[in-house]
């Protein structure tokens, strides 16, 4: 099919260096987790299911209202990523409500200047960032707890950046998402935090896929692009998937007759190539039609990824699910599919 360039957004991707920063704690556990939906699946998990990634499907706005607090609306940008209501608290009280990217891309939680100059923060400390078009220093401040639902992150060191280049008040990164499960439910726009069993441990899910760990990242090993091996991150910052050069070399193909400009959280811009595969396999599921933009954007070198294909697995692939769950503490990703019969 023909390709148009357009401008992508791409938010902030990894963290290669802080200096002076306070280790971020974990977060609280929940008091009374809820239990989310589950759906009987018509087929074992990791069954062969093909469909169309050029496809729209039909989601239910009504959001979930069962009383739980683990359950946090998700709200769009204009680039269609999540972003999620967060309270700051600092020494003068509990300031609220900042709209937050949810950026499983994201090594660190970042703040807005725009935030941290309401809140009267000062920075103290310097760190760099790597983002998804080159490296920049940036100003940390110490921020005393971020509250996500009854979830609350203690003593994080955040970079400091630009509310226009971020979209959004500030990133829920990594450090505010590692061992628990986060369930992004589609259908009914909400996402869910909490151990696997709270939300209904794995059934109702069609393919359950493992990964493994680098810089806090899961990183499932086992896809198929066009029959290449391929790693991929899920990277809920990003409106759409990434390729590195590696992938582009692999394929053999030329994508030079379209580009797309990449957009860092930075504010760094860069030239990516677009492509389109015609098949996306993994775990048994198989994504027809992917656009593909392809970049040596330096997240891929961070994770140790540059010199292999790998992608990372943008917004507008994840939104064709129904649900994606992504347990840190488990290390798997799972996926209930479009065509899936519903509860």
């Amino acid at each position: 099919m023909p390709l148009c360039a357009s401008s992508v957004r791409v938010a902030l991707a990894s963290t290669a260096l802080l200096i002076a920063a306070a280790p971020a704690q974990a977060a609280k556990p929940a008091e009374k987790p809820d239990a989310a939906r589950v759906v009987p699946s018509a087929l074992p998990p990791n069954a062969p299911r093909h469909f169309d990634a050029t496809e729209a499907i039909a989601h239910d706005p009504a959001t979930r209202t069962d009383g739980s607090d683990d359950i946090v609306t998700l709200r769009h940008d204009a680039a269609d990523r999540m972003t999620v209501m967060v309270e700051i608290g600092t020494v003068a009280g509990t300031h609220s409500a900042f709209a937050f990217l949810v950026d499983t891309g994201a090594e660190r939680t970042v703040v807005a200047r725009s935030v941290v100059n309401a809140l009267g923060l000062v920075p103290n400390g310097r760190g760099r960032l790597i983002g998804m078009a080159g490296a920049q220093d940036v100003d940390l401040v110490s921020i005393e707890s971020i509250m996500l639902g009854r979830r609350s992150l203690f003593g994080l060191a955040s970079p400091v950046l630009d509310a226009q280049t971020i979209g959004a008040d500030g990133i829920i990164g990594l450090d505010g998402l590692q061992g628990q499960r986060i369930l992004l439910d589609f259908d009914h726009n909400t996402m869910l935090l909490g151990t696997p069993a709270a939300l209904g441990g794995n059934r109702g899910y069609d393919i359950v896929v493992r990964a493994r760990r680098k810089s806090g990242q899961l990183i499932m090993t086992d896809a198929l692009v066009d029959g290449v091996r391929t790693d991929i991150v899920i990277d809920t910052g990003s409106d759409t998937t990434i390729g590195n050069a590696a992938l582009a070399r692999a394929l053999v193909r030329d994508h030079r007759q379209d580009t797309v400009q990449l957009v860092s959280v930075t504010g760094q811009k860069a030239t990516a190539e677009l492509g389109l595969a015609r098949t996306l396999a993994l775990g048994g599921m198989t994504l027809n039609n992917t656009l593909i933009a392809f970049s040596d954007a330096p997240p891929f070198e961070k994770l140790g990824l540059r010199r292999r294909p790998a992608l990372l697995l943008g917004m507008a692939q994840l939104r064709l699910f129904h649900r994606v769950a992504i347990d840190f503490a488990a290390r798997r990703i799972l996926f209930d599919l479009p065509g899936s019969p519903r509860g």
